[in-house]
């Protein structure tokens, strides 16, 4: 039979077991909190640096004169010049090294359908 002293030791041990168990896990949950807290207020900070930046930027392009891509679309556009219209035909010239007669043209193509053979592999 256990006495007294020894049940108590043991009720001791597992109260201290338990609390340690417990602590650390606050103690665990705590550092990742402020681990996300720390990473959060991390990446705010970098946001402010980079608005600032780009409205750095965005005051030296105007006083260089860019314009923003909204200024751009107000300001007419000019066609380029020489600019043929879709569907216009281009005039290669002639090939080099070709025969122009050579060339077959549409009127060559016959209407029927050509027997090229049997393809390769195939049974009749």
């Amino acid at each position: 039979m256990v006495d007294r002293i020894e049940r108590n030791k043991d009720l001791v041990q597992e109260l201290v077991e338990s609390t340690a168990t417990h602590v650390g896990r606050i103690a665990t949950i705590i550092t990742g909190a402020v681990t996300d807290v720390a990473r959060e207020i991390g990446d705010l900070v970098t946001d402010g640096f980079e608005m600032r930046e780009a409205a750095r930027r965005a005051r030296d392009d105007q006083e260089r004169g860019i314009l923003d891509v909204e200024e751009h679309e107000l300001v007419d556009e000019v066609p380029p010049l020489d600019a043929d219209e879709p569907g216009d035909p281009v005039d290669l010239g002639e090939l080099p090294g070709t025969d122009q007669a050579a060339l077959p043209s549409a009127e060559d193509v016959p209407e029927e359908p050509v027997d090229v053979g049997e393809l390769p592999g195939e049974q009749p």
